[in-house]
């Protein structure tokens, strides 16, 4: 005969279980668990012991009811398979874990639509902050949700909300490093392939006029993608004349102006030279070696987590703005004209 079916329902141990295992109080185990300092070490090793032995996890929605907050922090970013975006999520977790916060990431793909729905799970979650990474608040859900969250925008400078950080790196010296490099090589003919940063086209057109280049203005629009920099690049390259150099607003648009020219059978860096912006690690790899505008995606990652961190303990802080120097990386896609 068979014995009575087997309940294989796994019970949770719960703070009762844990408080009677160390012989105190579910009170004190309660102290323990929020890091109180008004417990003896005697006691908190006996509780710690109790909760490993029987694999306790603390309840974390119950916690931030007690506590009035989650420690959780929304990474919305634009695009994750744009390395420089992944790079500076690094810095930012490594900050974000010193300062006992956790990160969830939302991809928004460029889409307001997934902006939007990204950022009200985030609010579901009941986050402390949010970090908009390459993205403006500029949809209603975006700006409602700044009004009552402390958040930090990371990229975009054209910001005017009451009480939201900003961290960007200096895009027309960005620019004008690239630029004055180019002209110190020879070139003249130095056109731009734009993206989503309108303050490095700025840049670029401030250091073309300064070098008195105004006349070899080339601008060219691009999203954000390796193929949408390739057909810019096509467009600028089968111009008469053509440019010798091309500044890209980003080294993923670098890398379709590099597909482009192979396609068109010209050489890099004897007939084209081409200038990235990030310093992404694809910049670096050997077969590419792109001279490119450096940001210090990690330096800007800690200062968004430590502003955030500051906003959240004191939302009535006025906004402040964080503008990191970027540098000039040389590498061997830009020769002599």
């Amino acid at each position: 005969m068979s014995g009575p079916p087997v309940n294989s329902t796994i019970t949770r141990p719960t703070i009762r279980n844990v408080a009677e295992r160390a012989g105190v109080s579910k009170s004190l185990v309660s102290l323990v668990l929020r890091g109180s300092p008004h417990v003896s070490e005697h006691r908190r090793q006996a509780v710690l012991q109790a909760a490993r032995e029987l694999g306790y996890r603390p309840n974390a929605v119950a916690r931030s009811l007690v506590e009035g907050r989650t420690h959780l922090v929304g990474a919305l970013v634009a695009d994750l398979h744009n390395p420089f975006y992944a790079e500076f999520l690094d810095g930012l977790q490594e900050s974000l874990h010193g300062d006992g916060l956790r990160m969830l990431i939302g991809n928004s793909q460029w889409d307001p639509a997934f902006e939007d729905e990204a950022v009200e799970a985030f609010l579901e979650l009941r986050v402390d902050g949010l970090i908009l990474l390459g993205i403006a608040p500029t949809s209603e859900t975006l700006i409602e949700a700044t009004s009552y969250t402390p958040t930090v925008v990371v990229g975009e400078r054209d910001i005017e909300l009451a009480g939201v950080d900003i961290v960007v790196d200096d895009d027309q010296h960005g620019a004008r490093l690239a630029i004055d490099h180019l002209v110190e090589l020879g070139h003249k003919r130095i056109a731009h392939i734009e993206g989503n940063r309108a303050s490095r086209c700025e840049g670029y057109l401030m250091a073309m006029r300064r070098h008195s280049l105004a006349p070899y203005i080339m601008v060219e629009h691009s999203d954000c993608t390796e193929e949408g920099g390739r057909r810019a690049a096509l467009a600028l390259l089968t111009r008469d004349p053509r440019p010798t150099a091309i500044f890209a607003a980003s080294d993923m648009v670098a890398l379709g102006v590099l597909a482009a020219a192979g396609e068109l059978g010209l050489r890099v860096p004897e007939d084209l030279s081409v200038v990235g912006y990030d310093n992404s690690h694809l910049a670096s790899v050997s077969q590419i070696s792109l001279t490119s505008v450096d940001q210090p995606r990690r330096t800007m990652g800690r200062w968004a987590a430590a502003m955030l961190s500051d906003r959240i303990s004191d939302p009535g802080k006025v906004a402040r703005l964080r503008q990191v120097p970027p540098d000039l990386i040389v590498r061997r896609s830009t020769g002599p004209a």
